[in-house]
């Protein structure tokens, strides 16, 4: 599993840790496309592999 990051606002999804009401060990490609970057409110397309 590879950490992900937004390239509106630099924010990293660390499958390690979750993000908000994802839980820890979700892997990217399992998180629900409605979700959005919490920082920016980015769609989840707009993240790229760190």
């Amino acid at each position: 599993m590879k950490s992900m990051r937004c390239t509106i606002c630099g924010h990293i999804y660390n499958p390690d840790t979750g993000d908000g009401e994802i839980q820890a060990g979700v892997d990217f490609a399992d998180v629900p496309d409605t979700w959005k970057c919490p920082i920016c409110m980015a769609d989840k397309s707009m993240f790229i592999t760190v």
